[in-house]
């Protein structure tokens, strides 16, 4: 199975970026905005992998097909790795029954709309903004997000910035005052279920979460399909690791820019990171030939 449609006229291949957020989680443009500023970037290939859900993915597959910017069905998974107690984020591309994994998104989401509704409450007895800055905020979202009380809070005057001083105060996970933890799935039985949904899993941004040796344990037991290895938060000499440990195991190495617009720490436009080719056409072979 190859990809077809990210073909340009002299038979090159064109960027694929293949992690972007939009309205239906934590990103701050629409799914049509987000297809139409692909098109304008000359990105022909993305992957809509919005938290928890496949509402995003579906529709931008059938406005792109409209505007020649092909979407791969995708969802992005908050897990848990037990083993280490740290947050680790999974992919999931192609799944052909995302039916199945409906439930799995209807779990997660609870669990983080519970969580929302008390840091609401925490931040409403530090502030006083109303719960409708911050509803109105996430109008058109499966959920509520950090991002959503801190565009409250910036229109109110309260902050200046998304990520700045206020963010760390009220939300960082060892100390802030409004912060509430979520209870997310363990990541074996998030990658199982993606498996048994007929998708390839691949583990996002390692560096983020130190998630390196979780990533060798899962491609050891063979688990994993594959890691994102380019993404715009890398640190020094993160990606040569990530590359070596998926050629090690032969798992496709994914590029993406984890796009958020507005709602993310540093500008980022989309396209900043990107699937190579070669790597595209192995996340199809992998689609094609499971060993789960």
């Amino acid at each position: 199975m190859r990809i077809t449609a990210a073909i340009n006229g002299k038979g090159e291949r064109m960027p694929a970026d293949l992690h972007c957020h939009t309205k239906m989680s934590d990103g701050c443009l629409s799914i049509e905005e987000i297809v139409l500023l692909a098109k304008r970037r000359g990105i022909t290939t993305i992957s809509v992998t919005d938290h928890d859900t496949f509402a995003g993915s579906t529709r931008a597959k059938i406005f792109g097909d409209r505007r020649g910017v092909k979407v791969l069905s995708g969802v992005e998974f908050s897990a848990t790795d037990s083993a280490t107690n740290r947050k680790a984020h999974v992919l999931c591309y192609l799944s052909d029954h995302t039916d199945r994994l409906e439930g799995l998104c209807k779990r997660t989401r609870d669990a983080r709309r519970r969580s929302a509704v008390i840091m609401i409450q925490k931040v409403m007895t530090i502030y006083p903004i109303p719960a409708e800055m911050i509803m109105r905020r996430a109008q058109g979202s499966t959920n509520i997000y950090k991002q959503h009380i801190m565009h409250a809070l910036v229109d109110a005057g309260y902050a200046d910035g998304f990520f700045g001083t206020v963010f760390q105060r009220l939300f960082n996970p060892k100390n802030g005052l409004a912060y509430m933890p979520v209870k997310y799935p363990e990541v074996h039985d998030v990658i199982e279920q993606i498996h048994e949904a007929g998708g390839v899993a691949v583990l996002a941004h390692p560096g983020l979460y130190d998630s390196f040796g979780l990533l060798e344990r899962l491609a050891a037991s063979g688990e994993i399909d594959g890691a994102e290895v380019f993404y715009p938060r890398l640190k020094d000499g993160e990606e040569e690791k990530l590359k070596e440990i998926a050629r090690n195991y032969d798992l496709v190495m994914t590029g993406g820019t984890d796009f958020h617009g507005l709602y993310q720490p540093d500008p980022k436009p989309l396209g900043t990171c990107t699937t190579p080719d070669e790597e595209l056409d192995k996340l199809f072979y992998k689609k094609a030939h499971p060993k789960h």
